[in-house]
């Protein structure tokens, strides 16, 4: 199955589409990745789906990526008395360790590490930012507050502290009971949330010990600041645009966006966006005019993938959501505009034989007209080198490894064949010939643009580039 359009495509799963028929539905819609929300859902829940999507990889002959999206510290205030309360602005607001419900003055908050990182002028968010209160005063064990944007809130709503580090790991011990679990399934990606700093992408590493891809959401203002630094120890990004929106002003976030984009894609680092992008079609059969120019703009700006959330996991209409996804970016990848600016943001290339001839590739491709650039790769380095230039020309990406098929599924423009490792130079050209015209990349008298790396089995280590021409099946 070939897809039309570069940019991938992520479905959740979840209730609305559990079952085996639903699945196929949304893989052959346009879904290349399944996420695997660890927020919700039991282990056996998420062991049956992930049964599901092997058995359909193996029947189809494609190799399909599966996200697991660890679920990361939920910070929340309890219970109160009398149920919800209203704050109005202006009144005081205490929130403490007291494990007492709550009243219209006070409610208990029992996270100590927030207490511990707080300062008078700084602010906390409830219920998904729609409570405002002001620290006034605070000590190991209180906040005392004021309202500044009142409203109702109710038992086991969430909290943000959008200015202040807190000193949380990014793992809780759900998160490894979850990753354990995810790890011994054998999923591709591990998604890590509430990353503010470099160690909690490290400490998650450390765990997966390169079993799985580790993706980093960017959902917290601190994260911004150490950007670079995550990003190099990051395999991936996510732009999760939702929590952004909470910690910081809704009108920074576009910004953001391109940023991270942009940041991602001139490290060589797969970049995802988001959260809420076709989020009527939770309920509508059609998303809002606003909804499609929203993931446009991420088609548009070169990101690797665009995510679906509620939208494919409980909504009324996931296998449409993800069909209209896949119409959107078969769209914008055929505007005139899309490829000048594509080719607009592309970076120059690190001084290295690798990303030289990757750079390399792209050119002597566009320039010959090729059919497409194969890559030969074992580790993933190669064909993420080649994805990173955005190339005009399909990029297929060969590898002995299914697991590095399945993980290079997440990334721009790739297209992943598990094949046998080439014996020698001239096996190379000729198998990558073979599967280029059997896939449907190349006819005969064709060109095509190989890269790889000499000797064999040495992962990262590009370094041939050969024109071949594409044969006849009975010459070839």
């Amino acid at each position: 199955m070939r897809r039309q359009r570069n940019v991938k495509i992520i479905a959740t799963l979840g209730p609305a589409s559990s079952d085996a028929a639903t699945i196929r539905a949304l893989f052959e819609a346009g879904a290349d990745v399944f996420r695997l929300n660890m927020s919700h859902g039991s282990h056996a829940d998420h062991r049956v789906r992930h049964g599901i999507i092997r058995a359909l990889e193996a029947e189809t002959g494609r190799p399909i990526g599966i996200l697991a999206d660890l679920q990361g510290p939920k910070l929340r205030v309890g219970t109160f008395a009398d149920g919800p309360v209203q704050l109005v602005a202006g009144q005081a607001f205490r929130l403490d360790l007291d494990a007492t419900p709550g009243d219209l003055g006070r409610v208990n908050l029992p996270h100590p590490e927030i207490f511990a990182a707080l300062a008078p002028g700084m602010n906390l968010l409830l219920d998904d930012g729609n409570i405002r209160l002001s620290v006034d005063d605070n000590g190991p064990d209180f906040a005392q507050c004021t309202v500044r944007t009142g409203g109702r809130l109710s038992e086991r709503k969430g909290v943000n502290v959008p200015d202040a580090v807190l000193p949380l790991s990014a793992l809780t011990p759900k998160d490894r009971r979850d990753l354990g679990f995810a790890l011994d399934l054998g999923v591709d990606w591990i998604a890590v949330s509430f990353v503010q700093r470099p160690e909690d992408v490290a400490e998650v590493k450390k765990v997966v010990r390169g079993a799985a891809g580790v993706l980093a959401k960017i959902e917290k203002p601190q994260a911004l600041e150490r950007l670079d630094e995550i990003i190099e120890l990051a395999d991936a990004l996510m732009v999760a645009r939702g929590d952004l929106g909470v910690e910081l002003p809704l009108e920074a976030v576009p910004a953001i966006q391109k940023r991270l984009t942009r940041a991602a894609r001139a490290a060589g680092k797969p970049v995802v966006v988001a959260t809420q992008m076709l989020e009527s079609m939770v309920h509508n059969a059609t998303p809002t005019r606003a909804e499609v120019s929203d993931v446009a703009t991420a088609v548009y700006e070169g990101a690797d993938a665009v995510m679906l959330s509620a939208e494919s996991a409980a909504g009324e209409h996931p296998v449409e959501a993800v069909a209209m996804m896949n119409r959107i970016a078969e769209q914008i990848e055929t505007d005139p505009l899309y490829r000048s600016l594509i080719a607009a943001q592309r970076s120059e290339p690190e001084p290295t034989t690798a990303d030289a001839l990757s750079a390399a590739a792209r050119q002597v491709a566009e320039t010959l007209n090729a059919a497409a650039i194969l890559t030969w790769t074992l580790s993933g380095s190669t064909s993420l080198r080649a994805a990173r230039e955005r190339p005009g020309v399909p990029v297929l990406a060969l590898t002995p490894l299914l697991a590095t098929a399945r993980r290079l599924a997440l990334v721009w423009g790739l297209h992943c064949v598990e094949s046998a490792d080439a014996t020698d130079f001239f096996d190379m050209v000729d198998r990558a010939c073979h599967i280029a015209r059997d896939q449907g990349f190349a006819k005969p008298g064709q060109r095509v643009v190989i890269t790889a790396g000499v000797p064999f089995g040495t992962p990262g280590a590009t370094n041939v580039l050969r024109v071949a021409w594409v044969e006849d099946e009975k010459k070839g």
